[in-house]
């Protein structure tokens, strides 16, 4: 009997089990002599102390957002990567605001890890703003946040439906249900550039645990301005390699494909996955970070048409971040289902909901590949 199938044989076994536990746990946590008798313990204080932290980070998330959002405005970090540890005086011209403000905007960001204090005045890059440099899609969405706060303002009347069109429905065209904004180059070429800053750590994510051996020809479907082909081009010399996704996408991916010297190496196709005929030949189809984007409706019916235009030993390859994804569950359920709904379309799928979609689909053979960091994508193998 394998790993797998012992720990879901345990879990079955311990589930009559939760609801009490549930029930005992939350009476012992909701007690305020607990808590009291927890916070006094010696043994207990560390345990009593984070998770008052814990709930102290939920109630200030909006605080530390937007804290965030004004050292990414301000180019604190760059600055201070740039140029290194600098005083307040020095940092006044740079922030454009009063000394006192300026205290305390960086005093904030020393809080929560963005910057250090070296203990003479000065002040420079810390952990947690050395991570997001490096990675250049965290300050992107940071700037793009403001049209998901502005949309989450009001999150009964978004959730009741008496919002007007959210913001980000407006940003994301191809979320309105197709029409007239989708072909529109400037209605897509926003959003196609705010995917590809992400989307260089994604690819990694996938081609570190997934090896196309065997591959002849991939096709990526909704594949943006070809940052991931791209990325799978460098790795891969040897595929053939083809995009497909929406006319103007299309175009600028060929555009950007020219100026890398890449355009002999991918080709582009535009059209509507959902309606138009799909390129056969490929026995590796991709789809990456597309299935949440739409709804189930819509996902069963682009499946079926993958399936039709593979050959018998091909396979589906499907990446993107999921819901139930162990240590990252706000991500996919809290993250992730705010956003989209919000944008108006789409939703976050556990591993097994999508694994019922693709057999219903016509896969049979379909596996959940381990990789690095689940919380950035998950990656699934789906073959006939």
């Amino acid at each position: 009997m394998s790993l797998s199938s012992v720990r879901s044989r345990l879990e079955q076994l311990l589930r009559p089990l939760r609801r009490p536990w549930f029930i005992w746990r939350n009476q012992i946590l909701g007690s305020p002599d607990f808590q009291r008798w927890a916070a006094a313990f010696p043994l207990t204080r560390p345990i009593a102390q984070r998770r008052a932290r814990r709930v102290f980070d939920l109630v200030a998330g909006f605080v530390y957002a937007q804290i965030l959002q004004a050292c990414v405005q301000t180019q604190l970090l760059e600055h201070l990567k740039a140029e290194g540890p600098k005083t307040l005086e020095q940092l006044l011209p740079l922030l454009a605001m009063p000394e006192a403000e300026a205290r305390l905007l960086v005093k904030a960001a020393v809080s929560l890890g963005l910057v250090d204090e070296d203990g003479r005045g000065c002040y420079m890059l810390g952990p947690q703003g050395a991570e997001m440099l490096a990675n250049p899609g965290i300050a992107a969405m940071v700037r793009h946040h403001q049209m998901l706060y502005a949309d989450l303002l009001d999150p009964l009347k978004l959730l009741r439906g008496e919002a007007p069109q959210t913001q980000l429905n407006r940003y994301w065209a191809y979320a309105t249900g197709g029409g007239e904004g989708v072909t529109k180059p400037e209605a897509v070429r926003e959003y196609t550039e705010l995917m590809s800053v992400s989307q260089e750590r994604v690819a990694e994510e996938i081609l570190d645990a997934f090896k196309p051996e065997g591959v002849s020809c991939w096709m990526d479907l909704g594949g943006g301005n070809a940052t991931f082909l791209s990325a799978v081009a460098r790795r891969h010399s040897q595929l053939s390699l083809r995009l497909f996704d929406l006319p103007p996408v299309a175009e600028a991916a060929r555009e950007r494909l020219q100026h890398l010297g890449l355009a002999d190496r991918i080709q582009t196709y535009g059209g509507n996955f959902f309606t138009d005929t799909l390129p056969e030949g490929a026995d590796l189809i991709s789809l990456v970070r597309v299935v949440h984007d739409h709804n189930d409706e819509d996902i069963r019916q682009l499946l079926a048409r993958v399936r039709q235009v593979l050959p018998e030993q091909g396979a589906l390859l499907l990446a993107e971040p999921m819901s139930g994804t162990s240590g990252a569950e706000p991500i996919g359920d809290a993250y992730f289902g705010f956003y989209l709904y919000a944008m108006g379309r789409g939703r976050p799928r556990t591993a097994d909901e999508l694994r019922a979609m693709l057999s219903e689909a016509g896969f049979s053979r379909i596996q959940l590949l381990p990789n690095r960091t689940p919380l950035l994508t998950r990656v699934m193998i789906a073959r006939p």
